[in-house]
């Protein structure tokens, strides 16, 4: 079966990495990267460590607004499904990649497989809410990571083609711990020791493009009395210049540039806490049995606060102080993600299912 895989961004690459070493053992894969991240340090370096194989088609559609890389990516897409023809198209979690892949697709009636399928917020204000929603009403197989996402497809009367498979975000992370410490030195090259630091990513736009939020966010990192180290994304550097905030970092805080995955995975294990307001981080966090402290008001992972793993805070200076010097969290309490066998799962499914859709 010719399978059609389109990523763009950096949960993708790492998602990527792990199914397309199982899908490429019994199918025919097809690769396409939309350009959506783009920096070499958000993209190329993730090829390179995670060993993906080289794209067959890069569309380069960069930064734009919503609307205008969306389109972009439906024009650039279809042309490529035309020319391909494959039997099935698969899409990854909820960025505007996954939505252009999944409604180009659909529109020439190629079957759409959703990895990462059902996740809700419950916040339509996310553009990657609506991403996710509307990808999911229009696929066909849906591979969702955890039952909350299964029961989230069901309340939205979607239950044909459902499937929980466990997190292939659990699978890459197995495959690739020992990887990490045996070929990374990231906490010799930035002089820290394991335990005495936290690590801090902020990207969302509910946080960079709002100045209260994110000068709140760099008062509450400036007055804890430990190091953050903290891998800046380009957007992130962007508004803290803008806004005047850049200079305001003191010392304590390791700015430093996006890491790959391999060196930011040593990162976070050795971190005592994460803060962050990326949905993955959060996951990766919980999984490695560190303490999260997310700085947004909900969040798609519900089942890792449930488990004591994570605590909402939102914007909030105070809350995320009182994040960082009282919640210790709880390990890991049972296997809501699966247990590291996604990738098999799901390359079974279609072996055994995709075969009755033509």
């Amino acid at each position: 079966m010719k399978i059609l895989s389109i990523i763009g961004a950096r949960p993708q690459f790492i998602k990527c990495a792990s199914l397309s070493r199982a899908i490429r053992k019994e199918h025919t894969e097809i690769l396409v990267h939309t350009g959506q991240h783009y920096d070499p340090e958000m993209s190329d370096i993730f090829f390179k460590e995670l060993q993906i194989p080289e794209p067959d088609y890069n569309l380069g559609v960069g930064s734009s607004t919503h609307g205008e890389q969306t389109g972009k990516m439906l024009i650039e897409i279809e042309k490529i499904l035309l020319n391909e023809k494959p039997d099935l198209v698969l899409v990854y979690g909820d960025t505007n990649s996954t939505l252009a892949g999944a409604l180009a697709a659909s529109k020439l009636l190629i079957k759409v497989a959703h990895v990462e399928a059902g996740l809700r917020s419950f916040d339509r204000t996310m553009p990657e809410e609506i991403n996710r929603v509307l990808t999911d009403h229009i696929s066909d197989l849906l591979f969702c990571p955890t039952e909350t996402a299964v029961l989230n497809l069901k309340k939205e009367g979607i239950a044909t083609g459902v499937y929980n498979v466990g997190d292939v975000m659990l699978d890459a992370l197995e495959y690739n711990i020992k990887i990490t410490e045996e070929k990374t030195t990231v906490l010799d090259d930035l002089s820290l020791s394991p335990k005495e630091y936290l690590v801090a990513t902020v990207h969302r736009a509910s946080n960079t493009d709002n100045f209260k939020n994110l000068s709140s966010i760099v008062n509450s990192f400036c007055d804890v009395d430990i190091s953050i180290v903290f891998p800046v994304h380009p957007r992130t550097e962007k508004y803290l210049k803008q806004y005047g905030l850049w200079d305001k970092l003191c010392e304590k805080v390791k700015v430093i540039p996006p890491l790959g995955y391999l060196e930011m995975l040593k990162l976070m294990v050795h971190s005592r806490k994460i803060l962050t307001d990326s949905g993955g981080v959060q996951k990766e966090a919980y999984m490695l049995g560190v303490p999260c402290i997310t700085m947004r008001e909900n969040t798609e992972w519900v089942e890792t606060v449930d488990d004591g793993g994570n605590m909402l805070v939102g914007a909030d200076y105070e809350k995320i102080m009182d994040g960082i010097l009282n919640f210790e969290g709880t390990k890991i309490k049972g296997d809501v993600f699966g247990t590291g066998n996604a990738c098999v799962e799901i390359s079974k499914i279609l072996n055994k299912i995709c075969s009755t859709f033509y």
